[in-house]
């Protein structure tokens, strides 16, 4: 799938709109943005953005880069997802990308890192396994 295809998948997706997500690339590695939007803030008293906005767009994440490595015109459908906050999500654009460990024909598990100013210093991790649609 190409990058124009990825955006109008991305389109499709209402959270991915809400969130504000748009892919990029980050020294030549496909890379997906969140920018700053208010109502991903979760706590305005620290102020952090919220657990959920940061997990949801790691899930977009690995689902878009599954999208870039296989043929099928459905979306995975997540099985099971463990994330690890490992710092507060300060207000300001966060990135994320997606490594794909394993996959086979049917199930792939996908690893995936956010973070904010320095790839080395991530706010959140991601593992996450997938249901592969059904080739057509």
């Amino acid at each position: 799938m190409d990058s124009a295809a990825l955006k109008r998948t991305l389109a499709r997706m209402p959270y991915a709109q809400s969130l504000g997500v748009k892919p990029t690339e980050i020294d030549g590695v496909f890379t997906l943005l969140m920018p700053y939007i208010e109502s991903n803030i979760g706590n305005f008293s620290l102020p952090a953005l919220h657990g959920g906005a940061i997990s949801g767009f790691m899930e977009i994440a690995a689902i878009s880069q599954l999208i870039l490595s296989t043929d099928h015109a459905s979306l995975p459908k997540p099985i099971g997802i463990n994330v690890d906050y490992l710092r507060k999500g300060d207000l300001k654009p966060t990135f994320a990308r997606a490594k794909i460990f394993k996959q086979g024909s049917r199930i792939a598990n996908v690893h995936v890192r956010a973070w904010q100013e320095d790839y080395d210093d991530p706010i959140a991790t991601m593992h996450g396994n997938y249901l592969l649609p059904k080739a057509e």
